[in-house]
């Protein structure tokens, strides 16, 4: 069984050797697909592999995949980032599943931590993800009377760990692409629009927020949404309302959320509202909402540790310094501000 190592890159100078010196002994081929670089990483590229191809870059990072993925000519691919570390533990359980892979598995998910060091789109340090693939699949008759083609992808879950460390946040390329896409009248997949809603409310600016509105508001009154899209949609629309200073829309998007089961997110702007009123006991209504009766739907934070400190700070603007360091202590590092 032979394997590929796909890379696309562009200006990884600083991390892309570090990424490819992980898969000597391990692969048979390794394949680097420049997007564009204006540094030094084609030269670095080609001191590992003669396969190194320019690519225009099309703001789709599916495309280029795709593209990486065709000039492979091993029967597994290997999925790699240039920002990507495999530790010298985990190359030997890599070589040893390698040496040991099952004839029928499909694609191998590992473990992929360290995701909110520099992550955007990440509640939690460690997921599965598919980072080995079977290049060419063959299709086989099943059942013995009303055969029909297996189409079943056979996944293997595996213990090896790939640990993600980039040299800084990418989320203002994925907003650029974001915005370019997402446009009213254009629906992102389910997927895409709560990844977007998820990065804006774990990495985005001020800028980022109001770059979205438009396409957020859309969802929420266009037909044909579900109602985790809504929901989501809400908690975007309702913070975009508040940077904008809209009292009108911040409430009309809120509302239509807090009943029943609040989100976190929106119940933490409503906070941030009356706090930025000088309200503070409604301030401190919205937080505790956030922190003891609300369900997250984007950033775990929104329901830990921001409400908690900013509760906290509302306590101690109105004089109970106990209940301030109760939730202070709750809150952890965490401060009003990040």
């Amino acid at each position: 069984m032979t394997v590929s190592a796909c890379l696309i890159v562009k200006n990884e100078e600083a991390v892309l050797a570090r990424a490819i010196d992980c898969f000597k002994g391990l692969v048979d081929e390794i394949v680097v697909v420049d997007t564009g670089s204006a540094d030094n990483t084609k030269n670095i590229a080609l001191g590992f592999t003669d396969k190194v191809f320019d690519y225009a870059w099309h703001d789709d990072f599916s495309a280029a995949r795709n593209f990486a993925f065709s000039k492979c000519t091993m029967d597994y691919i290997y999925s790699a980032d240039a920002d990507e570390v495999i530790d010298d533990e985990n190359q030997r359980k890599l070589k040893a599943l390698l040496a040991a892979l099952p004839d029928d598995v499909d694609v191998v998910q590992m473990h992929y931590t360290n995701q909110t060091d520099n992550g955007s789109v990440y509640n939690f340090d460690t997921e599965y993800r598919p980072k080995l693939f079977r290049r060419l699949r063959p299709f086989r008759w099943i059942d013995p009377v009303h055969e029909t083609v297996d189409t079943q992808v056979r996944v293997l879950n595996s213990d090896i760990a790939i640990i993600h460390r980039p040299a800084a946040r990418h989320s203002k390329r994925d907003f650029s692409i974001f915005r370019r896409v997402a446009q009213p009248g254009a629906a992102l997949s389910p997927r895409l629009h709560r990844l977007y809603a998820q990065e804006l409310f774990l990495s985005g600016d001020e800028e980022d927020f109001l770059g979205a509105y438009d396409y957020f508001e859309w969802t929420l009154h266009e037909e044909g949404f579900g109602a985790d899209t809504v929901r989501q949609s809400q908690c975007v629309a309702a913070k975009c309302c508040f940077l904008k200073k809209d009292d009108g829309g911040l409430f009309k998007a809120a509302l239509k959320n807090v009943v029943g089961k609040p989100s976190a997110e929106v119940s933490c702007v409503l906070g941030d509202h009356y706090f930025d009123q000088n309200d503070y006991e409604e301030a401190a209504t919205w937080y505790y909402t956030a922190a003891f009766g609300a369900e997250c739907e984007l950033s775990a934070r929104a329901g830990g540790a921001e409400p908690l400190a900013k509760l906290s700070e509302c306590y101690r603007l109105m004089g109970f310094q106990e209940d301030a360091e109760k939730y202070k202590k709750l809150a952890g590092d965490w401060s009003p501000g990040q």
